[in-house]
């Protein structure tokens, strides 16, 4: 097996539209371009021989290494140190803006702080998933390179190579594999950079000093960017990492927001529940809606909202369901499931799968999360259009006759429909937020109708999906499996937080499903999904239990958990999907999901702790 840095050992940066993870070695081993969707143009994250990379590290082998972000931005800072002196090597995308473009731009400023250090740097790319087996390179004499394949390019500028006592001196360039191969010797003060970029540009000579100029442009934006953040309470630094990696999650021209930058990272290593997250998830981007605005970012949770209401508008005549449940970033559903051949996957966790399957599953639960984060902007002043509230109404009257329908649910199970739970309650949801909406907007509305059928949802809920027996709400008519997700019915008003039928369940939960902090999402054994092996605790989940606890009053247990969750992320304040038996990232990464429910934990449990 090929030397895989661990999932944790990354960060992320990014402008808007597309992004890039870089591991603690100083490798780029994930990008594409022109967007998150995009095919990869370095992916050696998932197959270090067929990837490419682009790799600055220092010559020597004998160092340590460590790694931050420049506070309350994305630029993210190497820091590495040997016995003869102490290097950086600062990564940053310069912002790509509100229209979409074929040019992103990836810097990486390399300097000296003390001693002197010899850096190597290379780059590999390798077009369309690495179907492209040579990229066409053309040198530019002393300009630079451009490397093309596939209909995708990559264009290598050349930076001044080292700055030394005002003067630039030469380091070493060659063209090695099929790649690009750098070498400079620094001292402390001294400083040299890589500049690439997409789209077909011509090879440019730039300066270091241009390239610190769109250093502090990017860092500017960043710092301006935070400081719009109303939130000021115990969590800040952790809130705001949160806060940023949302933000670097999102496609600026159409404001959606994808679940993760990755593809392919799994849920066990060697397994096969390895999916494509790069698109847009009518539930993780619904949710997010709540973690904005709590955090004072009105026109991000506006920019999605319109989104959303723009999909409703697109697909109302689908008899299939007025939404699916996935999009790509710019609102198209084409997203056709294949694998890539003959990659070898994370730590040989394959199939490597591109696209999703399951974007023409049917899951009941996306409308009450896209009704939920509608009625919260409404609140907070957005303004629905008249033939947004006609779509809107159209989809409530479809919910009105769909919401007993089997389905596969907000897991995305492959193994059968049935009547799930949570679905069941997010309809539930939807058609209440309707109602509000209608009531309190004066909205022309079947309000009769939609209560009614709200109403026999409630009944069907305290019914069918309740087991005496275990005495708790269970993962689906007919089951008597614990499902995690239920966490958030006293969240979304279903139910009281106080109430015995959702203590008793809370309990039961915390007998089966939770682990200290840690909480699965359910036991596969018992629930079979249509998938081979096992996964790791959900995080999502696990800050929902801290959102419960705090609900029901159990105030000091849930900070504890709450601080307890911190503890497992990365070394940058970045989460995964799921986390392991001990603590390692599991699945794509970062998690939007797992970042939004962090805000939304921390911002409800201040609110409580301060009353």
């Amino acid at each position: 097996m090929a030397d895989y840095p661990d999932i944790a050992d990354h960060g992320l940066i990014g402008d808007l539209q597309t992004a890039a993870l870089v591991d603690t070695h100083g490798t780029i081993d994930w990008f594409c371009a022109p967007r998150f969707d995009s095919p990869s143009v370095f992916g050696s994250l998932l197959d270090a021989e067929r990837g490419g990379f682009c790799r600055v590290r220092p010559e020597t082998d004998d160092y340590v290494t460590r790694q931050l972000y420049l506070p309350d931005t994305a630029i993210l800072l190497t820091r590495f140190m040997t016995d003869e002196g102490v290097g950086e090597v600062l990564d940053f995308m310069p912002i790509a803006g509100d229209e979409p473009t074929g040019r992103h731009r990836i810097a990486r400023v390399i300097r000296v702080v003390r001693g002197s250090m010899t850096f190597v740097g290379e780059i590999r790319p390798s077009f369309e998933y690495g179907t492209v087996e040579h990229a066409d390179i053309t040198p530019a004499l002393g300009d630079g390179v451009v490397f093309s394949g596939g209909g995708q390019t990559l264009t290598v500028h050349r930076v001044g190579d080292i700055v030394r006592h005002g003067e630039e001196q030469a380091g070493t360039i060659e063209l090695v594999d099929g790649g690009l191969r750098v070498r400079g010797a620094l001292r402390a003060g001294e400083s040299t950079g890589v500049l690439f970029e997409t789209g077909g540009a011509a090879p440019a000579r730039v300066s270091v000093d241009e390239l610190e100029a769109m250093l502090l442009e990017t860092q500017r934006f960043w710092r301006e960017w935070v400081g719009r953040s109303t939130y000021r309470g115990r969590w800040r630094e952790m809130v705001h990492r949160s806060a940023i990696t949302l933000k670097l999650l999102t496609y600026a021209p159409s404001g959606a927001l994808v679940a993760a930058p990755t593809a392919g990272l799994p849920e066990e290593v060697g397994g096969e529940r390895n999916w494509d997250y790069r698109y847009t998830w009518i539930r993780d981007a619904s949710f997010s809606v709540q973690a904005l605005l709590g955090l004072g970012y009105r026109d991000e949770a506006g920019a999605f909202v319109q989104w959303l209401t723009d999909r409703v508008q697109e697909s109302a005549g689908d008899e299939s369901g007025p939404l699916k449940i996935m999009y790509r970033v710019d609102g198209s559903s084409d997203l056709s499931e294949a694998t890539l051949p003959g990659w070898s996957g994370y730590r040989d966790s394959a199939p490597v799968r591109i696209g999703n399957g399951a974007s023409d599953q049917l899951q009941l639960d996306i409308y009450g999360e896209a009704m939920d984060s509608i009625r919260v902007a409404v609140d907070h002043g957005f303004q629905l259009s008249h033939d947004g509230w006609t779509q809107v109404s159209r989809m409530l009257d479809w919910v009105c006759g769909n919401w007993d329908r089997p389905e596969e649910g907000v897991w995305e199970t492959r193994g059968g429909q049935q009547k799930f739970t949570f679905g069941r309650f997010m309809c539930w949801v939807a058609l209440d937020r309707g109602i509000r909406i209608a009531e309190s907007d004066g909205r022309p509305a079947d309000i009769t109708r939609w209560r009614r059928e709200r109403d026999e949802v409630y009944r069907a809920l305290m019914t069918t999906s309740w087991d005496a027996d275990r005495g708790a709400f269970v993962q689906h008519e007919g089951s008597d499996v614990l499902d995690a997700a239920n966490l958030i019915m006293p969240v979304m008003g279903v139910i009281s937080p106080r109430d015995p039928m959702w203590l008793s369940t809370l309990n039961a939960m915390e007998q089966e499903l939770v682990s200290d902090s840690l909480v699965y999402r359910y036991n596969p054994a018992a629930s079979p999904d249509g998938l081979r092996g096992s996964e790791g605790t959900f995080t999502l989940c696990s800050f929902w239990y801290v959102d419960a606890l705090a609900r029901t009053g159990r105030l000091e247990e849930a900070q504890l958990t709450f601080e307890k969750m911190l503890t497992y992320a990365n070394h940058l304040g970045l989460f995964a999907e799921e986390i392991g038996l001990t603590g390692e990232q599991l699945g794509n990464f970062p998690q939007a999901f797992s970042h939004l429910s962090l805000i939304n934990a921390a911002v409800n449990l201040d609110r409580l702790l301060d009353h």
